[in-house]
C-alpha cells in the first residue's frame, strides 16, 4: 500500500487540478495498486460470503476519486481517500455490505447499511423488534467484539422512532438511523504484510451482522 498511502498524503496537501494533472502517473500507479489490493480482498470475502462473487472486480467496488462539488462548501476537486464498497451487486447496491476506506491517519473498515430509505430502515427496526435474540447474540459474540464495540451512533434519534414505544427494551438500538459497525486501521497496519488478512478477518467477523440485515430487508 506504499504507493497508495504516499499519493493520498500528497493529494491532501495539493488538492488542485494543476498538481493532479502534473502527477497523473502517480495517481494511476496508486489506483492500480489499490485495485489489485481490493481484488485480493474480494476473493478473501467470497470464501465465506457466498453472496459475493469471486469474479467481482475492484472496478465494480471502488469509488471515483473525483468529487461532486455542486452542493458542497468544500470545492477541492478530489477526495483524500480511496473507498471501496464490496456489496452483492457492487458499489451502487443498497444491500448490506462491506466498506474499506483508505486515508492516511483515518483509515477504517466498516459494514452495514448507511442512510437507508424509510422502508428499509423500518424493516430493520421491525426485525429487531420481532426477532431480537439473534441480533444481540451477534453483537455479543467474541468474534464480533474482537473488532467492533457496537453500532456506530452517528445521527442517532433522541426520541423513540415512530411506531415504537418509548419504553421499548431495545429502544437505544432502534433509535439508530444507520446500522453500521466500523474498525479503525492505523497507518502502521496498512504497511504490514498481513494487512489483507486483518481486513478479511474483520469482514468475516462482521458477516453474521450483515446477514441479519440482509434477511431483515429482503
Amino acid at each position: 500500500m506504499l504507493k497508495t498511502v504516499s499519493f493520498l498524503k500528497k493529494i491532501k496537501a495539493n488538492n488542485n487540478r494543476d498538481w493532479f494533472e502534473k502527477n497523473k502517473n502517480s495517481y494511476l500507479e496508486a489506483k492500480e495498486e489499490h485495485e489489485i489490493f481490493i481484488d485480493k480482498i474480494i476473493k478473501g470475502v467470497a470464501k465465506f460470503d457466498k453472496k459475493i462473487s469471486p469474479d467481482m472486480k475492484a472496478k465494480d467496488c471502488v469509488f471515483r476519486i473525483y468529487k461532486d462539488v455542486r452542493f458542497s462548501k468544500d470545492k477541492t476537486p478530489y477526495k483524500n481517500n480511496f473507498g471501496a464498497s464490496i456489496n452483492p451487486g457492487g458499489k451502487k447496491s443498497l444491500v448490506a455490505g462491506y466498506y474499506l476506506h483508505i486515508e492516511p491517519g483515518a483509515s477504517f473498515l466498516a459494514g452495514g447499511v448507511y442512510m437507508p430509505e424509510a422502508e428499509m430502515l423500518n424493516a430493520i427496526r421491525q426485525e429487531i423488534d420481532y426477532n431480537p435474540d439473534p441480533f444481540f447474540k451477534i453483537l455479543n459474540s467474541i468474534s464480533f467484539k474482537k473488532y467492533f464495540k457496537g453500532l456506530d451512533d452517528e445521527g442517532k434519534l433522541k426520541t423513540a422512532p415512530k411506531g415504537f414505544d418509548k419504553e421499548h427494551p431495545h429502544l437505544e438500538i432502534l433509535k439508530n438511523k444507520h446500522f453500521l459497525v466500523s474498525y479503525p486501521l492505523s497507518d502502521k497496519q496498512l504497511n504490514e504484510k498481513d494487512i489483507e488478512k486483518t481486513i478479511v478477518a474483520g469482514f468475516r467477523a462482521m458477516n453474521p451482522f450483515l446477514e441479519y440485515l440482509r434477511i431483515a430487508t429482503s
